[in-house]
């Protein structure tokens, strides 16, 4: 009709037409029913000479004509019928109208075809199409019309940000209401914007509530402006980053420093003028400085008595902001006090630099027992920046002594921005290599003053290296040791920790290798023990040489408490999970969530968030009543866990809403998945998968009991073998096997529907990938429901994970490795299984699977005519 596709589609019991817009329901879109103007397992339509459809309604015994009329924005279709629509400013009827538009103006105009009135409390009836203008009013749907306003608001609060400008429309016969979009993050404005460091990605988490029963396709676009007094500098992002979902994951070191907008624009794609928008403010700002004296920040070294000793900071300090640091940007002051015995000399309370003459008499210059003040050292730096690096002439120290070299850097353009670097220093007799130590993720150690802050939830992975040509080793030993401060003197004072012989390839591992590790049992045993030196000595002949890196522990999220409301639920109830007063000097990160029935090794990914409170959807509990267990878990910045126990819920499978995802496209979950939140995403993927796995076990079982051989519907593994045997007469003789194939391929088909929302989910954070490997870890536990196009798109997201997993693998602690690891085998294997199934001939072919094997391609020529049908032309001459 008019060069339009109309599909009758009798499994959803509505009628689909394309027009300008695109696909959309035009009629039976309130689902299946006897009443007039809807429809039940159409089969067949036809037009007459004025536009008008029949439609053959089989279930209602029935032909139903339904009248066409064109309103200008797209072809609609209703029925004989008077409908009236009605709000609290205005009443509105009419008789055979096609569309009714509301749109916003400040004119009365009367036409033969269109009526504007700009009033309240009026009622227009018209055979034609109505348009009604109004100001600040509220309009309320109770059947169908058209209508389009704009509004804007603001909501702040420390839960969601939100600031949207709404255009909703609503067209006869449907309801499309614009998308509500949730910004989540504190509050920002021009003048209060969020805080970024360069260093840092940029994260920003939106929901959007869909409510169109038409086509919930959205048109989604972040768009980026760089303020001054105003927004008015377009920013055009790297064509990696991704702005086209409702997640914005900008990477470290993208934006330059500075203000600024970023927008949310959400359109709904069959209805172009139903926008929102919603805004947010950043700030990006300069990251710490991590200054270094030494190569890898090692903390202590050993030094030769007669041997110059290189203070390099302008070279091995590290901008996070940079590939390279900038030496030239930077002053460089240097300290020096005898370690452990004084402090660092100073008059009045200034301290004294490392060349300045003058003498406190409390604490002694390093150099005062040689008379070097000043005439030991050598600034080594570029003309620039001439004291970036420093070199410490040979005998300027006494032999047998401990000394402590601080740098204090201040940059030249930004005074505010400074660092300090330490590194302490003990002189031998003897000539000694220097030994570098450092940990293998630099993340999980973060420099603090003479310290640095291990987490006692992550293993200490160290490695050592000799620098400056060092001879070859004879031997390496690692030594640890625990600290406690004298509480008069303010000193740690360290003792060797006894037990590594006892706990050898248990908690420590290649203590005799450059590469060492400690377990996080070592902490987790020991979590009285504040302070820890890990220390490393090379053996050259008779002479050694060590270094140490000194560990503080970090201390987790603490005094917090967390809750689930309400105690009992359905899979539809979306349960609120609140934790309060969580407190962390360093300040909290995120939260996450995980769930667990009987084994808690078997727990599964919720959610995560930056924000305290969230709304979840959670799995169903099992037959046998066991509760699902909820834990949280605090992450403070230098990610350090706390986790916390919440009390468990009963979750309750609420079958209705299944089958509704099963059997309409009219369904919560549906609108949910569509928003493109990849915690709600994975959480309904969790959820129904857990329920469709119950269902499956069951028919499996039932199948059994019908006395149905195990070798036709279970799933052997690669290396077995099996008599390829055929199906057909089972098939076409057991009821019982065809009502389970008939179940197999309903829910096959189910599943093949909810993976495609994964499809396009972002990969951004460590917990992002962990939630999205626990979702297809659940997705795929009945491998003989899984379709080839289901299996397409799981094993190219887990091969997404792995290589994302892959990127950060050096930045994230073992633990969430092995985190995901679990999830991603759990994935690969079920993976394999469901292939293998119906290689083996041991589960059924699915029907879906059968049809897109067997399906022509569209460009398959099938003229028999043409010269290509003659199959003499494929004879060899």
């Amino acid at each position: 009709m008019d060069n339009y596709l109309y599909i009758v589609d009798c499994n959803q019991n509505r009628i689909v037409g394309n027009g300008p817009s695109g696909f959309q329901c035009i009629v039976g879109c309130s689902g299946a029913s006897s009443p007039q103007g809807t429809l039940q397992q159409p089969t067949t339509m036809a037009f007459d000479n004025d536009g008008n459809i029949l439609v053959v309604d089989l279930s209602n015994n029935r032909v139903q004509k339904f009248f066409s009329v064109s309103n200008g924005l797209a072809t609609t279709t209703t029925t004989d019928t008077t409908t009236t629509f009605s709000s609290s400013a205005m009443t509105i009827t009419t008789t055979d109208t096609s569309t009714v538009t509301v749109t916003t103006t400040d004119t009365t105009t009367t036409d033969t075809s269109t009526m504007t009135v700009t009033t309240t409390d009026t009622t227009t009836t018209s055979t034609s199409t109505t348009t009604v203008t109004t100001t600040d009013t509220t309009t309320t749907d109770t059947s169908t019309m058209t209508v389009t306003t704009t509004n804007t608001s603001a909501s702040t609060s420390t839960m969601a940000n939100t600031t949207t400008t709404t255009s909703i429309m609503l067209s006869a016969n449907y309801n499309c209401q614009s998308p509500n979009i949730t910004l989540f993050g504190n509050p920002s404005s021009l003048l209060s914007p969020l805080q970024y460091q360069r260093g840092q990605s940029v994260y920003l988490l939106s929901y959007l509530q869909l409510n169109c029963n038409p086509s919930l396709s959205t048109i989604i676009k972040w768009t980026l402006k760089q303020c001054s007094s105003t927004c008015s500098t377009d920013i055009q992002l790297d064509s990696s980053i991704i702005t086209t979902q409702s997640e914005l994951f900008i990477p470290s070191n993208s934006l330059d420093y500075g203000i600024y907008e970023l927008k949310l624009s959400v359109t709904m794609a069959t209805f172009p003028n139903s926008t929102s928008t919603a805004l947010i403010y950043a700030k990006i700002t300069p990251s710490n400085i991590t200054a270094n004296l030494i190569q890898f920040g090692t903390l202590m070294i050993a030094h030769g008595y007669q041997q110059d000793l290189l203070l390099n900071p302008g070279a091995y300090s590290i901008d996070p902001d940079s590939d390279t640091f900038n030496a030239t940007n930077w002053n460089y002051d240097y300290y020096c006090r005898i370690f452990d015995r004084y402090s660092f000399p100073n008059i009045n309370g200034t301290l004294l630099t490392i060349d300045d003459s003058r003498i406190d008499s409390l604490n002694p210059s390093c150099f005062a027992n040689q008379s070097k003040n000043g005439s030991g050292l050598e600034y080594h730096g570029s003309i620039l920046s001439p004291k970036s690096s420093l070199i410490i002439l040979a005998g300027s120290f006494s032999s047998n002594e401990t000394y402590q070299i601080m740098v204090h850097m201040t940059h030249r353009q930004n005074s505010s921005l400074t660092a300090t670097g330490y590194v302490i220093v003990h002189v031998e007799e003897t000539h000694s290599p220097l030994i570098a130590v450092a940990c293998v993720i630099s993340t999980m150690c973060i420099p603090n003053v003479e310290y640095q802050y291990m987490n006692p939830t992550t293993q200490a992975a160290l490695f050592s290296v000799c620098v400056n040509n060092c001879s070859k080793a004879d031997s390496i030993s690692w030594n640890i040791y625990q600290g406690s401060v004298n509480v008069s003197s303010n000193v740690t004072q360290w003792s060797l920790f006894n037990q590594m012989n006892i706990y050898r390839d248990i908690w420590f591992f290649g203590i005799n290798t450059n590469n060492f590790t400690a377990t996080n049992q070592l902490f987790l045993a020991n979590p009285s023990i504040t302070y820890w030196r890990f220390e490393v000595v090379y053996w050259f002949g008779n002479r050694s040489s060590a270094s140490a890196l000194n560990f503080i522990m970090n201390q987790p999220p603490s005094n917090g408490s967390c809750s689930i409301s309400p105690s009992n639920g359905t899979t539809s109830t979306l349960f609120t999970i609140s934790c309060s007063n969580w407190f962390d000097a360093d300040g909290i990160k995120d939260y996450s969530f995980y769930g667990w029935r009987t084994d808690q090794s078997d727990r599964v990914m919720i959610a995560f968030s930056m924000l305290s409170t969230n709304e979840v959807l959670l799995s169903g509990t099992n037959e046998n009543g066991s509760l699902l267990h909820i834990v949280a878990n605090i992450r403070d910045i230098y990610d350090c866990v706390t986790e916390y126990n919440i009390s468990s819920v009963f979750v309750e499978s609420n079958f209705e809403e299944i089958e509704s995802f099963l059997n309409s496209t009219n369904n919560s979950f549906i609108s949910m998945l569509a928003s493109g939140n990849q915690n709600r995403i994975s959480q309904i993927i969790t959820s129904l998968s857990h329920e469709f796995n119950k269902i499956n076990d069951q028919a499996i079982e039932n199948a059994l009991i019908n006395g149905i051989p195990i070798s036709t519907i279970s799933i052997s593994s690669l290396n077995s073998k099996t008599q390829q045997t055929s199906l057909s007469g089972v098939l076409n003789t057991t009821v019982a096997l065809i009502e389970y194939n008939k179940q197999l391929n309903k829910y096959a088909n189910a599943r093949d529907l909810l993976i495609r929302y994964m499809t396009n989910l972002s990969i951004t954070t460590i917990e992002s990938i962990k939630l999205q490997s626990s979702s297809l870890a659940q997705f795929t536990k009945a491998t003989n429901q899984l379709t080839r196009n289901s299996l397409t798109i799981v094993s190219n997201k887990c091969y997404e994970l792995a290589l994302a997993l892959q990127m950060k693998s050096t930045r994230i602690s073992s633990d969430d490795v092995q985190i995901v690891g679990r999830y991603l085998s759990e994935c690969i294997n079920n993976v394999l299984s469901s292939v293998n199934g119906p290689l083996q001939v041991r589960t059924s072919i699915l029907d879906k699977d059968w049809s897109d094997a067997n399906d022509f391609p569209i460009d398959y020529d099938t003229d028999l005519d043409s010269e290509w049908s003659n199959p003499s032309m494929m004879r060899n001459e």
